[in-house]
């Protein structure tokens, strides 16, 4: 089956489903020497697994990686890394009563008119369990990034209509990682938290914004005409689970200018008067031309509410006949903090494949 393959030098792939034995991933492409972190990887993987707070669903999942292959003595080798994550706590029989009936807005009923089966624990191949491999391929590309002092920091500033209107740029990002909503803002954290616990109460899902932004990445990633840098981040941020919207820079608020107000305007020195040539705004969020130009990166992905919801839902069954649909089992009201490692993942895949693939850019 196609489609399970992302990046084109530095390449990661996928398997497993949600209530398997495993979910793994293959990495390829990956330099060797390059140091491996393994408290670094297992945090990243924390960062993303369930049951890390109230806000989340309450599954518990240690998410611990086991590699099989392309490292020795803490060093990549250079060959394919290979590794696993083992489904630890399973609980198929929460979702018996779906084996004959498609959940609102899952991907049930077009997983099953594509293969003709489906796997009906948990959304099989179509469940967000699989992003924990999406973690460990980021985890190694962060590492890799971090030789050219590339940093990439997701946070959350939207939940529902609780929105953080501050710049990223007059926040301390540090502190993301000190709210269990993940938003760098103490006060509208807190509001964000009171509406995510007020939707469960209700028995219902809220979504919402993450915003990223990449520093330190040079001029020059992408490649025109089809690869370009942002056409690429947009591919990456929308393959993830809920994701529906993506917009880089001043994106769908580029509208509201005048072309004299919206271009960036180049600088012969940086911000602090060395002799650099930079722009004096980034509306355009780094990209310009489908390029990065030395600038910051940063770009905004939205996030649905979680579908499966504690309400009885209408719906059909296999036969085309009317069901009432109970909501169970253990889900997140609010995908959004546990989304945060996972948009920084896809980011950090998406830097370094173009990063590798620049070296053949020119002499």
């Amino acid at each position: 089956m196609a489609g399970n393959t992302f990046g084109t030098l530095f390449r990661l792939t996928t398997f497993g489903e949600s209530h398997g034995a495993a979910i793994g991933g293959i990495i390829d492409g990956c330099p060797a020497g390059l140091e491996i972190d393994l408290d670094f990887i297992t945090n990243e993987l924390q960062r993303r697994k369930p049951g890390q707070s109230h806000i989340t669903t309450q599954r518990k999942e240690e998410d611990t990686v086991t590699f099989l292959s392309g490292i020795f003595e803490g060093k990549t080798t250079g060959h394919p890394i290979g590794f696993t994550i083992e489904n630890a706590n399973q609980k198929s029989k929460d979702y018996e009563h779906l084996k004959e009936t498609f959940r609102p807005s899952h991907a049930d009923y077009t997983y099953q008119e594509k293969y003709g089966i489906r796997d009906h624990r948990g959304g099989g191949r179509s469940s967000a369990r699989e992003t924990a491999c999406r973690i460990v391929g980021g985890a190694i590309a962060k590492l890799l990034l971090k030789h050219y002092n590339i940093s990439i920091q997701a946070y959350v500033c939207r939940v529902g209509p609780v929105i953080l209107h501050t710049s990223y740029k007059e926040l301390d990002l540090s502190k993301t990682e000190t709210s269990i909503v993940r938003c760098p803002d103490d006060t509208v954290a807190e509001e964000m938290i009171t509406y995510i616990e007020e939707i469960r109460k209700q028995g219902d899902t809220v979504g919402g914004v993450a915003s990223c932004v990449i520093t330190g990445a040079p001029a020059g990633l992408g490649e025109p005409v089809f690869d370009k840098l942002h056409a690429e981040l947009g591919k990456a941020m929308l393959s993830i689970n809920a994701v529906k919207g993506f917009e880089y820079g001043e994106g769908f608020n580029s509208v509201n200018f005048k072309g004299s107000e919206l271009n960036d305007v180049f600088s012969p020195f940086d911000a602090q008067g060395q002799k650099k040539i930079t722009t004096a705004t980034n509306h355009s969020g780094g990209i310009q031309g489908g390029i990065s130009n030395g600038g910051d990166i940063y770009f905004n992905v939205a996030f649905k509410p979680v579908a499966t919801i504690m309400q009885d839902q209408q719906s059909v069954d296999t036969a085309g006949n009317e069901v009432t649909l109970k909501g169970k089992g253990r889900h997140d009201p609010c995908v959004l903090p546990r989304a945060v490692p996972i948009v920084e993942s896809m980011a950090a895949l998406v830097l370094v494949d173009f990063l590798l693939r620049n070296r053949a850019a020119k002499i």
